[in-house]
């Protein structure tokens, strides 16, 4: 999910879902995504949107959160595992994440191109120290923008990030789920880079990871 809250799933009827995981790509208030986590008693992966705070720079020692060595209040949502800029494994799968957009004013979790493959590299790092330790690929590439030229716009602020074809290209994913684009009452179809199936999760869908 992304960008939009679905009314229907701030209530009790989000319990129809039978889901293993709540995976957020961004732009969505931290206390909904919470609510999720908590009334399907499921966990919650996320990365920022351009929207949100900023997320930067805080650590959680033994459950005490800090930033910059003083304990500080975490600002994003309770129980939430953030996957910007690193590799996870939550719920059976393994999921490499990029927050953010391209960069077009001052805001927060904005990046340049090379700003953005910078942390690209960081993260293809990380994954293949994992693969060495345990054979194991990343399963799901979560990004707030899409690839450039899949699935973006050509407005500044909804331009792609064009080194996520070289992401795709290294992890592998089986999927690469973004936010972002709203569709605005078009269908935003998925497209497929490589054998990874890239998904526009605006608003919701249930996806199953082969």
């Amino acid at each position: 999910m992304a960008d939009e809250v679905v009314e229907r799933l701030w209530t009790d009827q989000v319990r129809r879902h039978d889901v293993d995981l709540v995976v957020a790509a961004g732009d969505l208030p931290f206390d909904y995504l919470e609510f999720l986590s908590s009334a399907l008693d499921r966990p919650c992966v996320f990365v920022p949107g351009n929207h949100d705070v900023d997320l930067s720079g805080y650590a959680n020692v033994r459950g005490l959160w800090t930033r910059a060595g003083l304990p500080a209040r975490w600002p994003g949502p309770a129980g939430g595992v953030n996957a910007d800029g690193a590799v996870v494994d939550v719920a059976g799968l393994r999921i490499a994440g990029l927050g953010g957009s391209i960069r077009y004013n001052d805001g927060p979790n904005q990046w340049t191109e090379r700003q953005q493959a910078r942390r690209l590299r960081r993260v293809t790092r990380l994954a293949a120290w994992r693969r060495l330790r345990d054979g194991r690929d990343v399963d799901v590439l979560l990004t707030h923008s899409p690839p450039l030229d899949c699935g973006d716009e050509p407005d500044a602020p909804h331009r792609g990030f064009a080194c996520l074809h070289d992401g795709v290209r290294r992890l592998r994913p089986k999927l690469l789920l973004h936010g972002h684009i709203h569709p605005h009452g078009s269908p935003k179809p998925d497209r497929v880079l490589g054998r990874t199936r890239v998904v526009n999760v605006v608003g919701y869908k249930v996806v199953e990871v082969p």
